[in-house]
């Protein structure tokens, strides 16, 4: 799991930075959010010039509300603390990082 696990009291801190951030909604009981895990461990690892962060729905109701989400998983990119990019469902992992890359231009 990524290092930053994010609720309700750091999640507007994590995402208001300068540089993107790639927030994963995810859910503990959810198939297509397991099978992304690794994925996202592997994206933030390598990440370089963006974050990522997590919110757990179960956990954080309340930003999954405030950002919209309705199914997971659900990839929202931030940049500057507003939205850049969504992404819904299971995706490769060269698509999250290449939509990521896209907002730094």
């Amino acid at each position: 799991m990524p290092k930053k696990n994010v609720d309700s009291k750091g999640f507007d801190k994590a995402i208001s930075g300068d540089k993107p951030v790639l927030v994963d909604f995810f859910a503990a009981w959810c198939g297509p959010c397991q099978i992304m895990h690794p994925i996202v461990e592997e994206i933030e690892k390598e990440a370089k010039d963006f974050s990522v962060v997590k919110v757990d729905l179960d956990q954080s109701p309340e930003i999954a509300a405030k950002n919209n989400v309705i199914s997971v998983p659900t990839f929202i990119i931030f940049k500057n603390g507003k939205e850049a990019e969504r992404i819904v469902g299971a995706v490769p992992k060269e698509l999250l990082v290449k939509k990521v890359l896209a907002t730094i231009k």
